[in-house]
């Protein structure tokens, strides 16, 4: 059986870095098109971006799909097409931001093998545009949940 393209669009907001933050994503496969968001009380941007591509990949049932992620994050496109990702995994991820994150992506990588594309934000590409308005939308609203690998890493230096 021949694996199925799935477009997955990604973009995370902070309003401050830290501050208030969200994440939009837009899955297409076919004439499927879903939508998903989610906020958080206190965050930082590039979590957001990583965690936005982290909970697309998870929402895929089958592995029998070929994901392509398009991200304004030159931070997660670079880790990943960069090969710096497998690095700070070699190095337990020593000195390296959002190892809780890049932890839970590694994985998800392996298993899809996905092709990362970097495109430009912000520049009338529609399917980065509503990302971005569910991301902020996100970041907006009420009942944020904690970002609890950010208040852990941040409890345990004093800043993140």
């Amino acid at each position: 059986m021949q694996p199925f393209r799935v477009n997955i669009y990604t973009d995370g907001a902070s309003r401050g870095n830290p501050g208030p933050g969200g994440y939009g994503i837009v899955m297409e496969s076919g004439s499927l098109k879903k939508e998903f968001a989610e906020g958080f009380l206190k965050t930082t941007n590039n979590r957001m971006e990583l965690l936005a591509v982290i909970v697309a990949l998870e929402k895929l049932k089958t592995n029998n799909v070929m994901p392509v992620v398009y991200s304004d994050s030159k931070y997660v496109v670079d880790a990943i097409n960069q090969g710096w990702l497998f690095g700070w995994h070699k190095k337990g991820y020593k000195g390296k931001k959002n190892p809780d994150l890049w932890r839970r992506m590694l994985p998800l990588y392996q298993k899809f093998k996905p092709k990362f594309i970097w495109i430009k934000g912000h520049n009338d590409h529609p399917q980065n545009e509503r990302c971005d308005t569910l991301a902020v939308q996100a970041a907006l609203g009420k009942g944020l949940k904690p970002d609890v690998g950010y208040e852990a890493a941040e409890k345990n230096t004093g800043m993140f």
